[in-house]
């Protein structure tokens, strides 16, 4: 199990990777094949985003009654 400090390390360089991929992706607006790749792979870090995002903010209490 990774502590809430590793998690928040990781979220922190998935944000980074993020942005570089934005900025990237706004320059790239003429090579389509590249662009659909770099949102490719922008889709893929934000849901891996998310899904830490959740971990830290997990709910609690019973899903089922």
């Amino acid at each position: 199990m990774r502590t809430e400090n590793q998690i928040q390390s990781k979220i922190n360089e998935l944000t980074l990777q993020r942005r570089s991929l934005e900025a990237r992706r706004a320059e790239t607006n003429a090579n389509l094949p590249q662009r659909d790749h770099l949102q490719a792979q922008l889709q893929r870090v934000e849901d891996m985003l998310m899904m830490l995002e959740w971990v830290l903010n997990a709910p609690a209490g019973k899903y089922h009654v």
